[in-house]
């Protein structure tokens, strides 16, 4: 890796550190396009983002702890669940054609920027103090 491949890893790197603790997210949806735009495949990115994702968790997850904000009968329900789907989901991941794979996590991209969208707008109201 050069330089420059380095500083927008690093980069990259904060930017999640600073979604994980902020949305909640663990950072793949920062991850995966930026490293495919530093060259990696859709597959390896992907694989990069989880390994990726488990510092950052980790580093989120203490802060939040310290909150109480953690609930972790549904974190370990949800995660503990997910175990199957992660073995099916990198069978998908690993037969597909790299240009389906970047289609469908563009579409994933879109569902969910289109959920939090409708979510923000049919909550809206007017400004405090308004009737």
């Amino acid at each position: 890796m050069n330089t420059t491949t380095v500083l927008l890893a690093i980069a990259l790197g904060l930017a999640a550190g600073v979604a994980a603790g902020t949305f909640g997210v663990g950072g793949g949806i920062l991850f995966v396009p930026a490293l495919v735009a530093l060259g990696l495949t859709q597959v390896e990115a992907a694989a990069t983002s989880l390994l990726a994702i488990v510092p950052t968790v980790g580093a989120a997850l203490v802060p939040h702890q310290r909150f109480g904000t953690v609930r972790w009968r549904a974190a370990l329900t949800v995660g503990l669940a997910s175990i199957a789907g992660v073995e099916v989901g990198v069978r998908i991941a690993t037969s597909l054609p790299e240009h389906t794979l970047r289609v469908l996590f563009a579409l994933l991209l879109v569902a969910v920027a289109v959920q939090l969208a409708w979510g923000v707008l049919s909550q809206r109201r007017g400004y405090p103090g308004r009737s």
